[in-house]
């Protein structure tokens, strides 16, 4: 048999882990990296071969850095110092009717760390990928997929693509919004009402870029409840995309990638910024599972992260930061489930309750805005008012920080105070 043939045949061995993790993304990742810290034996499986392109926003929050920063400070310290990472000190909302409304994400701009910062998923995946297979306690599989799970006796058999098998306790499923676990094997739907659809582009060339890395929101009358979205990245260049919850595409038979060209070359508050841009590559598509509606994200010897336990925020589209923080809660279940020999969906369930308890208030408010979001006049309304009161554009500011004053977006007084005028902070 030649070399190349040798090469290329079927390998049938056996390999062993206490846990299987399917996916090497943010979610799987942090799993990973949090279970070394434990000193749990641990395999991770990743069907593609790195550095590899994810179709997403490319923004990363507070929430990611300060999980980073937990797991892996060393590994939050590379990401900081990456020269293609933009610092992002704030979002500005373009109102339907056009008004911008520019937010800090903190009061003192311009001072210390960046907040937030823009960085593109072909960078960032990479950087946290490779400190997984350079973490001794992480065996990685690279360029090969999970094709079969078998529940056993004592945990699972999962049959890879190239002809091994892994045997385990527990399998994580971080293996994003097109999971085949979470879907043939923790039955989770895919639900049009529940489903985002997503394009997303890169530019260079765009005029008035924010200096401070401000990401902008444009909520157009086209797209509501959805948004266009601009993140600024170092060297001139963006990333451009817009989403659309899935029964509103299907209802209005829209075709995203059409869409984009047609809102930036034509949309007035567009197309004079985008006249001379230039498109660097294609516009790729993606699918976005929300945590609009909550699913049961453990079972019988396994647990859901991230995107494959629909958990992107309706409203805004996040999805890195929820991913890693539910990686580091399975990760910690996973831990103590094993120090008592526990294995079963109702010890498992801890980690549902765990990650509701952390993010289960930020995505039912989101959910109440996205409801919200469809009413241009309602949009139009708050944009123009805080641009005159100061008081106003500060509670939205501060919003960002403080979930229980964000709630009150979802309050009818909310906006009685805003036609009245009266006091809209909080004592």
């Amino acid at each position: 048999m030649s070399e190349e043939l040798r090469s290329s045949a079927p390998r049938h061995e056996t390999l062993s882990a206490d846990v299987c993790i399917i996916g090497g993304g943010p979610g799987g990742c942090a799993a990973a990296l949090q279970l070394a810290r434990h000193g749990v034996r641990t395999l991770l499986v990743e069907k593609a071969t790195f550095p590899r392109d994810k179709v997403c926003g490319d923004a990363l929050s507070g929430k990611v850095m300060r999980t980073l920063e937990r797991i892996d400070p060393a590994l939050a310290q590379r990401v900081n110092a990456d020269a293609r990472r933009m610092p992002s000190w704030g979002v500005t909302f373009v109102a339907p009717g056009g008004q911008a409304l520019r937010v800090p994400f903190t009061r003192d701009t311009g001072v210390g760390e960046a907040p937030g910062a823009i960085l593109p998923r072909l960078a960032f995946d990479a950087l946290l990928f490779d400190a997984v297979k350079r973490n001794g306690a992480v065996q990685v599989l690279e360029a090969t997929a999970a094709k079969q799970y078998t529940r056993t006796p004592d945990g699972w058999t999962v049959a890879l693509e190239d002809g091994r098998t892994v045997r385990c306790r527990l399998v994580l499923a971080a293996d994003g919004a097109n999971s085949h676990f979470a879907r043939h094997v923790a039955g989770l739907p895919m639900e049009p009402r529940h489903h985002a659809a997503g394009v997303r582009a890169y530019y260079r060339g765009i005029t008035g870029l924010d200096p401070q890395g401000f990401i902008e929101l444009h909520f157009l009358k086209e797209l509501l409840p959805g948004y266009l979205w601009i993140f600024p990245l170092p060297d001139g260049r963006a990333n451009v995309g817009l989403g659309l919850r899935g029964d509103r595409v299907r209802e209005r038979k829209l075709d995203l990638k059409a869409e984009l060209h047609r809102l930036v070359a034509t949309h007035p508050t567009l197309k004079d910024r985008f006249a001379n841009a230039q498109l660097e590559g294609p516009v790729l598509g993606m699918g976005l599972p929300l945590g609009s509606k909550r699913h049961p994200l453990s079972g019988d010897g396994y647990l859901l992260i991230g995107d494959a336990g629909h958990l992107i925020d309706p409203f805004t589209g996040e999805g890195i930061s929820h991913a890693m923080i539910s990686g580091v809660h399975a990760a910690d279940v996973v831990h103590e489930a094993l120090r008592e020999g526990r294995t079963d969906a109702a010890f498992l369930k801890a980690y549902d309750g765990r990650v509701w308890k952390r993010l289960g208030q930020e995505l039912a408010i989101s959910t109440r805005l996205q409801d919200l979001a469809h009413q241009a006049w309602l949009f139009d309304f708050v944009v123009k008012r805080a641009n005159r009161n100061p008081a106003l554009a500060d509670t939205i500011s501060s919003m960002f920080t403080d979930l229980d004053l964000r709630a009150r977006l979802k309050q009818p007084g909310f906006y009685m105070d805003l036609v009245l005028g009266r006091g809209l902070k909080r004592n």
